[in-house]
């Protein structure tokens, strides 16, 4: 289906992209590398909206959700230079959860009145494979309608075994994190010896081919080129071409604050918004583009749903990984506020589960007088 563009109100190094557009074709690298560099961002927006509503209309997606963290104990402590989550055994802000205590947390966030557990946590060096399938068995018994998303591709290398059994144990699907930028290059600064990209690709197709869908994403904003970031978002394209198991793309600002990178700046508004549009336009068989609202604030976000987003993430209530990061967003917003901010950027907000099956389209908006 082609979409009504005229070409000639774009500037020239972005009129054989919006011709694309236009008539649905395949962006290159080349055109990748154009939309990460570009000055134009505001027509680089217009082009991924251009491409949102094709695919989804008004419809902005969120999900009723909460964040399980069991411990932020991990071998990649000084691994992993940009993290200010983990933590080393004894330290002070470390901590592991026992099996009630992750139940008894999970109830109090709501227990089967969300519709998804997210739960990553660190490479704990004594906690088993089998410590983490009773986890999700536990869970899964206590609380059987809701959708546990778990464990990124880093935490399964970690485990040294395949997803199978974890889906016999309630693993619905798996989060999209530990991907960072793939080119060796830049892994080699910022997470040297942690799951390299071929492995991370690896995880995401075995369990794509096992049943287990899953999200995907990229870390942006410190060391990276724009070169590093077409090479990242190619790869993960050529994997949905091989497997379709992707349900979103979620770009992820790096937090200078409380970790190893030495470096002091944060991303600005139009580097977000030109990740979430270009995102957008290069990854044309991933299907949702999420703004996450608990990184990029609740407002920039509410923009970035004209930039090409049509997911803002969810309800959330306590996010853990990136406040220890420096992230000083809120943590919880209230189904009626995520619905509020979805309706004055001119869309329509529905509820969704994990796997983007809409539960709920909110009602619209009372007319005053």
């Amino acid at each position: 289906m082609s979409v009504s563009l005229r070409l000639g109100s774009f500037p020239r190094p972005l009129q054989d992209i919006a011709a694309k557009v236009r008539d649905d074709e395949r962006l290159d690298g080349d055109d990748a590398l154009t939309c990460f560099t570009t000055p134009h961002l505001l027509h680089l927006g217009r082009l991924a909206n251009a491409v949102r509503r094709r695919l989804h209309g008004d419809v902005a997606f969120y999900n009723i959700n909460r964040h399980i963290n069991p411990t932020n104990i991990c071998v990649y402590t000084y691994n992993c230079k940009f993290c200010g989550f983990a933590a080393l055994p004894g330290e002070d802000h470390a901590w592991e959860m026992s099996h009630e205590e992750v139940y008894e947390h999970a109830a109090k966030q709501g227990g089967d009145r969300v519709t998804e557990f997210h739960i990553v946590g660190g490479l704990h060096p004594d906690l088993s494979l089998d410590w983490y399938l009773e986890m999700l068995r536990g869970l899964k018994e206590r609380f059987p309608s809701v959708h546990l998303k778990a464990f990124t591709a880093i935490e399964i290398g970690w485990f040294a075994q395949r997803e199978k059994r974890m889906r016999d144990a309630g693993l619905g699907s798996l989060p999209g994190g530990g991907a960072e930028i793939f080119h060796p290059d830049v892994r080699e600064i910022i997470c040297d010896g942690k799951l390299d990209s071929d492995e991370w690709i690896e995880v995401h197709r075995t369990a794509h081919r096992l049943g287990i869908r899953s999200n995907s994403t990229m870390l942006y904003g410190h060391v990276e080129k724009p070169e590093h970031k077409v090479d990242h978002l190619l790869r993960l394209r050529d994997l949905q071409d091989d497997t379709g198991g992707f349900n979103a793309f979620i770009p992820l600002a790096y937090h200078p604050e409380n970790n190893y990178m030495g470096l002091r700046y944060h991303t600005t508004g139009s580097e977000d918004l030109r990740h979430i549009a270009t995102s957008r336009l290069v990854l044309d068989n991933i299907p949702h583009i999420k703004a996450y609202w608990v990184m990029i604030t609740p407002k920039l976000a509410q923009v970035a749903l004209s930039f090409g987003a049509d997911d803002i993430d969810g309800t959330v209530v306590e996010e853990t990984i990136y406040h220890m990061a420096g992230a000083d967003t809120e943590q919880h917003l209230e189904r009626p506020e995520l619905e509020r901010i979805v309706r004055e950027a001119g869309f329509t907000p529905v509820q969704r589960d994990t796997l983007y099956n809409p539960l709920q389209s909110a009602q619209p908006a009372p007319v005053a007088g």
